[in-house]
């Protein structure tokens, strides 16, 4: 982590809970108060996601802020600073993109002949039959996860998986943006995520939107027995 991110971390504290004082905080770069279990809503936040990318000189990196209540999110936000960008979105409503609705990619990947731009971590590319394989184009890599995630609600990748040992603070503001633009995330059951939780890492996990995240879930080879 840098000092970046402890000082962005202090300011939306500050700012939120000053604003919100009976909510509960999760944050990477905050020391975990397991009180958060008691409040009905709680911030989720990273300050930065992507620091590797922010210390690099990248302007893939974000700050993502979640309300989550009853252990999903109901608004989010990300504000990518260096590229001008914020996504944006609360239950019930649109996914917006500077204030612009934004809808997911509609690629299911049903039809063989149909190419898919996925961001796919090689660690989890051999899961798949070479096969299918040959059907995608691979993406670059992209530091901030949050950022990824909403490029699929943004339709600019038509889907993502995310590798084991990601946080709710990646996730949870990406998530309903996802959702509000016609995609989802979910696990290697096919089942939504469940944040504030005392466990705040999640396993596997695919990003698109349903038809897709259908043929991924179907193409994904076997987990290892642990």
């Amino acid at each position: 982590m840098s000092a970046a991110d402890y000082a962005a971390n202090e300011c939306l504290e500050s700012i939120l809970m000053d604003a919100r004082p009976d909510y509960g905080w999760l944050s990477e770069e905050s020391r975990d108060d397991l009180r958060r279990l008691e409040t009905p809503c709680a911030f989720v936040v990273d300050p930065i996601d992507g620091t590797r990318g922010f210390l690099g000189g990248h302007k893939s990196w974000v700050v993502s802020v979640a309300v989550v209540s009853q252990n999903r999110p109901v608004a989010g936000v990300l504000v990518a600073p260096a590229l001008g960008d914020i996504y944006s979105a609360y239950k019930g409503g649109p996914a917006l993109l500077n204030g612009a609705p934004i809808v997911t990619s509609i690629a299911d990947g049903e039809a063989d002949d149909t190419a898919l731009e996925l961001c796919l971590p090689a660690s989890l590319a051999d899961r798949f039959e070479p096969a299918f394989l040959e059907r995608l184009r691979r993406a670059s890599y992209i530091p901030s996860l949050a950022y990824r995630l909403a490029l699929v609600a943004e339709g600019r990748l038509d889907g993502t998986l995310v590798r084991p040992n990601s946080h709710d603070w990646d996730l949870a503001a990406a998530d309903i943006i996802l959702s509000a633009a016609g995609a989802s995330l979910v696990d290697v059951q096919g089942q939504p995520l469940s944040y504030n939780r005392a466990s705040v890492r999640h396993g596997t996990l695919f990003a698109g939107n349903s038809g897709l995240v259908g043929t991924l879930l179907r193409q994904f080879g076997p987990l290892p027995q642990s």
